[in-house]
């Protein structure tokens, strides 16, 4: 793995108006991702710096090594009107990079110092360093904190996110954010279809979430956009070449599953929650942190919801 430190120019970026992200700045520390997840949408990125979005993404990582300075910077500029800003919804801020880096405790301090509301979407277990940093910042502002974990299959994660802590660690680091008084949701994705959406699969997947405590689970299915799609497509080629078939003809040339499936894992999983006693929302829901403990911040403009996409 290489590790190319930078020094950028900004650092909360806006997310352009024709995403369908429901948030609109966030914060990207690094580019490329040590996780190696076959199925990221984020791979295409990389072609913008003209490396691959194959094996150039799982190992050569831009490190923004002046992230957090930049965030105090920006977060004092007058115009900046204390939007809600999201990490790890491209590339995970809590990768292998950061254990040598250490980005996010600066980045965390400057939103907290700032009662900037903020959330983090993470595979990486890393994110229990800093409960103490998260915890201070949830009694100023908002925050949201979110594990992904799309199944519970040990085999199938070592298989297509090689580089992320195991499903059950993952579920181990959101009891223990529990367990510290913050709310932590799951979002359950990516369903992966034909390798993690049988009832079975998707009951053990979410009974797990259910025990470790989450405080929302929300499943969303696997996209195949351009850059992910050839990479997914062609490790499925070489581990389940019987799937190739059926996957183009779930996808066709487009990158997301059909309504009716999607709406089908969703019913299932929404089912499933209720059973086991958590509840199916929107990850935005789990910022809602001790809200009378929290002192008052400065007025921002009012924002909606946010639901989280890592995927």
């Amino acid at each position: 793995m290489t590790f190319y430190e930078v020094h950028a120019k900004s650092i909360i970026n806006r997310v352009p108006d024709k995403s369908l992200m429901p948030f609109r700045w966030t914060i990207n520390p690094y580019r490329g991702c040590g996780h190696a997840c076959v199925y990221c949408f984020a791979r295409n990125t990389h072609s913008y710096l003209d490396l691959d979005t194959g094996l150039d993404f799982n190992s050569k990582i831009i490190v923004k090594v002046n992230a957090g300075e930049l965030a105090r910077r920006e977060l004092a500029k007058p115009q900046w009107a204390g939007e809600h800003v999201a990490m790890g919804t491209n590339v995970d801020c809590y990768q292998r990079a950061e254990g040598r880096y250490q980005l996010m405790p600066a980045i965390i301090k400057a939103l907290s110092d700032a009662r900037n509301p903020f959330s983090i979407l993470t595979k990486g277990t890393l994110i229990l360093r800093d409960l103490d940093l998260l915890e201070a910042a949830a009694q100023v502002t908002d925050v949201g904190l979110n594990l992904s974990v799309g199944f519970v299959d040990a085999g199938l994660s070592a298989a297509v996110e090689p580089g992320t802590p195991a499903p059950r660690r993952r579920l181990d680091a959101c009891a223990a954010i529990t367990a510290r008084g913050l709310r932590c949701g799951v979002l359950m994705g990516p369903v992966l279809p034909f390798l993690s959406d049988s009832p079975d699969q998707l009951e053990r997947t979410v009974s797990q979430i259910a025990q470790a405590g989450a405080a929302r689970v929300s499943p969303i299915v696997l996209h195949l956009r351009p850059g992910a799609r050839e990479w997914y497509l062609a490790w499925l080629a070489e581990h389940h070449p019987g799937l190739v078939g059926r996957y183009r003809e779930l996808y066709g040339p487009g990158a997301y599953a059909p309504k009716y499936y999607q709406r089908q894992i969703a019913a299932r999983v929404s089912d499933l929650a209720a059973k086991y006693g958590v509840g199916r929302a929107s990850p935005a829901d789990t910022r809602n942190i001790k809200a009378s403990e929290r002192a008052p911040r400065p007025a921002a403009p009012t924002e909606s919801g946010v639901q989280l996409s890592l995927l």
